[in-house]
C-alpha cells in the first residue's frame, strides 16, 4: 500500500546491477519493488527498469521500446494521483556524438535503439510529470564499472568482460583501435552519486552522474594488462559497421552540477581497475 510519509525509497530495478548495490549499501531506507509490480509503496521513487545494450535490434527489436517505454508507462499510470518524487535512472548515451563534455543542456542525439529508447523515456516523462503534476528527476549515468554478484555479461560491462579474458589469457579485440572515450566511475560511487541526488538535487531536473574525466579505454585495458600480467594477445582494429552505427564512440561529462550537491568521487579508476583484477 502506498504511504506518502514513508521515508523510505521504492525501487523498481532492484535485482540489477546498479538496483542490487543501491539497495544493499541503503538497505534500511528502501522498499523493493517486485517485478512485474507497478505500484509504488512511498513518496520517493528511483526507477532503474531498463534494458543495457544496443543489440537487441537483432534478436528482439521490440525489447527496447516494451522495456523502457511500456514498462515506464505503466508505473507512471500508479503515480498521477499521489504525491510523489519520481527519479529516473537514464544514460549518458543520450548524448550521442557531440560536444563534449557534455552538459546537462547539449542537445540530444542519440544512436542506436538503446540510447533513443532512453532519450523518448526522458521526454515521455518529462511530459507525462508536467500533465500531471509530477515531481521528477533525470539523472543521466556515465560508465558504470565494478564487480557485483551477477554473472559477467559482455553486452552489459564491456570493461569487465575485457578484464576477465585477460585474467585468462584469452585473446581480445579493441575496436576503433581501442582509441576512444568514455567516463567511467565505479559502481559504489554511482550509487552514492544517486543518493545524494535523490536526497538534494532540485526537483524537475536533469543531472549527469559521472567522474567527469575522459578516460582513454585502451589506457585502462593497458593498465590492467599490466596488473595481471597477462599474455593474452589484443587486437587493435577498427570498428564493425554496426558500432559505427550505433554505438557513441566519444562521451564524458561534465559534473559541476552534481558536485555542486557536495558529492566527490572516493575510488580512482586506478583503484576501480586493480579490484577488477583481483
Amino acid at each position: 500500500m502506498f504511504n506518502p510519509k514513508d521515508p523510505r525509497i521504492s525501487v523498481f530495478g532492484s535485482t540489477g546491477f546498479i538496483g542490487s548495490r543501491f539497495c544493499y549499501l541503503y538497505k534500511d531506507e528502501v522498499i523493493k519493488i517486485p517485478r512485474n509490480e507497478y505500484t509504488p509503496k512511498s513518496k520517493d521513487i528511483l526507477y532503474l527498469i531498463s534494458t543495457t545494450h544496443n543489440k537487441n535490434v537483432f534478436t528482439n527489436p521490440q525489447l527496447d521500446i516494451n522495456t523502457n517505454l511500456i514498462v515506464l508507462i505503466n508505473v507512471l499510470e500508479k503515480c498521477k494521483d499521489k504525491n510523489i518524487v519520481f527519479n529516473f535512472i537514464s544514460s549518458s548515451l543520450v548524448y550521442g556524438d557531440g560536444e563534449l563534455p557534455a552538459t546537462e543542456s547539449t542537445v540530444c542525439n542519440p544512436k542506436g535503439f538503446y540510447g533513443i529508447t532512453k532519450k523518448c523515456a526522458e521526454d515521455l516523462l518529462i511530459s507525462y510529470c508536467k500533465t500531471f503534476n509530477i515531481a521528477y528527476r533525470i539523472l543521466r549515468l556515465c560508465s558504470v564499472y565494478g564487480k557485483s554478484d551477477g554473472e559477467i555479461i559482455k553486452k552489459k560491462n564491456t570493461l569487465h568482460f575485457l578484464i576477465e579474458e585477460l585474467k585468462n589469457d584469452r585473446p581480445i579485440k579493441l575496436y576503433f583501435y581501442g582509441d576512444f572515450i568514455r567516463d567511467y566511475m565505479h559502481l559504489d560511487d554511482v550509487v552514492r552519486a544517486i543518493y545524494i541526488a535523490i536526497k538534494s538535487a532540485p526537483i524537475n531536473s536533469v543531472i549527469n552522474i559521472g567522474s567527469g574525466v575522459p578516460y582513454r579505454f585502451k589506457d585502462l585495458i593497458e593498465k590492467a594488462q599490466k596488473i595481471t600480467r597477462s599474455q593474452s594477445e589484443i587486437e587493435i582494429c577498427p570498428s564493425p559497421e554496426f558500432y559505427t552505427v550505433a554505438e557513441v564512440k566519444d562521451i564524458f561529462l561534465d559534473v559541476r552540477k552534481l558536485n555542486s550537491l557536495g558529492f566527490k568521487p572516493t575510488i580512482t579508476v586506478e583503484e576501480g581497475i586493480a579490484q577488477l583484477c583481483s
